[in-house]
């Protein structure tokens, strides 16, 4: 599904991504672990096309992205729910949702897709009257989510989707995203909570300054001794329960 060949990008003159390669095959969720100021987000708003000082390559099911525009590239499939949630605040929950489906012409379809978030997330449908800036922290964090979600993506692009939340609505998030993947949803997750991340994705990859250098699939990543000493120091075993 998504490719990416020795990617480089810069900001202004300061490189940020090291030749970093990694793929996501179609159904599967790869997370991609590290600490703050790794690349991480960086390389999602590479895929995204919002970063233009690139070299290296981008493929989308084999069909390079690189040097597209972002609504081209969410017009291919690709949906990103940012860092920082990134709502619109005057607009109300609904129309930050018909937002998501800019793309979309079927408007049967929207709606039917809007009361499909609204069941992923029950208190977004409690709030559906109000102005999205009226939203609690986690409640925001959902309508991000839903509305990346409304433009039926083929791939989703997650960017720290439990920053800033308190664990009971981290776990409410937590418990959408991996029943997408188990629906076929692609899903490429940056995630500071590596042993959250490994618990649900099927493989990671750990970004240090800008380059990839440990990767493999979750059950090793999560034995690793490296890895522990790093990233798993907190337990939160039977946050989300066996996998």
């Amino acid at each position: 599904m998504l490719v990416v060949r020795n990617l480089e990008t810069y900001y202004d003159r300061v490189q940020a991504l090291k030749g970093v390669t990694l793929h996501v095959a179609k159904g599967e969720m790869v997370c991609l672990i590290g600490a703050n100021g790794a690349g991480k987000t960086t390389l999602l708003h590479a895929v995204s096309g919002l970063l233009h000082q690139v070299s290296g390559d981008i493929l989308l099911e084999g069909r390079s992205i690189v040097h597209m525009s972002p609504e081209r590239i969410v017009r291919m499939g690709v949906a990103h729910s940012p860092e920082g949630r990134q709502i619109f605040a005057p607009l109300s929950v609904p129309e930050n949702l018909r937002l998501g489906a800019y793309t979309r012409m079927d408007r049967a379809g929207i709606r039917r897709d809007m009361e499909w978030v609204f069941e992923l997330f029950p208190r977004l449908a409690e709030r559906r009257h109000n102005l999205a800036g009226t939203l609690s922290g986690g409640e925001q964090q959902m309508l991000a989510f839903g509305r990346a979600l409304m433009s039926r993506p083929r791939i989703l692009l997650l960017d720290e989707p439990s920053t800033g939340l308190a664990p009971l609505i981290v776990k409410e998030i937590f418990a959408v995203i991996d029943p997408l993947k188990h629906e076929g949803t692609t899903i490429l997750l940056v995630e500071q909570n590596a042993r959250i991340a490994l618990k649900i994705s099927d493989r990671g990859y750990v970004l240090e300054t800008g380059r990839i250098v440990l990767s493999g699939s979750s059950t090793e990543l999560v034995r690793s001794t490296d890895i522990q000493r790093a990233y798993l120091g907190s337990s939160v075993d039977g946050f989300l329960g066996k996998r």
